[in-house]
């Protein structure tokens, strides 16, 4: 048992440090888009004098702000931090739809699904 905790935390810290690298990586494309977007959108609004023509930096700096937190900031510790909350003050968000599965709710799964049981 000792042995498939610790692999299960493994996997687990391997997923969650994959995610953090792609974050990152997305992070150097979408970078390097949003600044050309950035440029290229206060020139056109400096060309036509128009101001309006800025406003799609605005959610494409949330996108940005989201993703540098992300890869870089203190948003996985503040996610863990309101999960921990979540287990320890509403757990009852918790519960699934009918209760835990039992090996009896497997069991009469199983059986309605094979074609070849036969129930006596």
């Amino acid at each position: 048992l000792e042995r498939q905790l610790l692999m299960q935390n493994q996997m687990r810290e391997r997923q969650t440090a994959m995610q953090i690298a792609w974050t990152r990586e997305f992070l150097k494309y979408f970078g390097t888009f949003f600044g050309l977007a950035a440029a290229g959108l206060t020139a056109g609004a400096i060309r036509k004098k128009n101001p309006g023509v800025l406003l799609p930096i605005v959610p494409l700096s949330f996108i940005f702000a989201y993703q540098y937190d992300m890869g870089y900031g203190t948003l996985l510790q503040r996610i863990k931090g309101e999960a921990e909350n979540i287990l320890d003050t509403e757990s009852t968000l918790l519960e699934l739809p009918k209760g835990p599965l039992t090996y009896e709710d497997l069991e009469k799964i199983r059986r309605s699904q094979s074609k070849f049981f036969v129930e006596k």
